[in-house]
């Protein structure tokens, strides 16, 4: 597996979103956006992640920082997802996990002790020049999003 690292050019991708319009990385060119991904939708430590990111929504918006969600998800699930917890952001389908594995985010993973193959939680910012400012792999669901705005210095 390969990771990104910062300085790297973010890989292109275009996505569908929970109500199944194409997102890509190059609608939000001149921007800073944060790419996070997660392994599935609804369950308790996406959902704690996902939340997170909803509450800070507001600072990393005023600050100039757009996010975007992104999992295995299928866009009617993703769609459920948004509606049952308020996200006030996109979240992006990659079924095939492509962008996953572009980005790192897809490898071999412990699970419950044993050795498994499937999504690495990982957050990615990238810059208005389209490169990798962080790459932030391995994170915990649980305060993740507050230890990511202290690196920003998004207060």
């Amino acid at each position: 597996m390969t990771q990104l690292e910062i300085g790297s050019p973010a890989p292109a991708f275009t996505l569908v979103d929970q109500d199944e319009k194409e997102v890509s990385l190059s609608d939000y060119a001149g921007r800073h956006v944060i790419l996070f991904f997660y392994p599935a939708a609804m369950t308790p430590g996406c959902t704690t992640e996902a939340c997170d990111f909803r509450d800070s929504l507001a600072p990393l918006q005023a600050a100039g920082y757009t996010v975007l969600g992104i999992s295995r998800d299928e866009p009617a699930k993703l769609r459920q997802f948004r509606e049952r917890d308020g996200l006030t952001y996109d979240l992006l389908s990659d079924p095939d996990h492509a962008v996953h594995e572009a980005y790192g985010a897809w490898g071999e993973k412990m699970n419950y002790g044993k050795k498994v193959e499937g999504v690495i939680r990982s957050t990615f910012v990238v810059d208005a020049s389209g490169t990798i400012a962080q790459a932030l792999y391995n994170v915990k669901a649980t305060g993740h999003v507050a230890r990511l705005r202290k690196l920003l210095g998004v207060d």
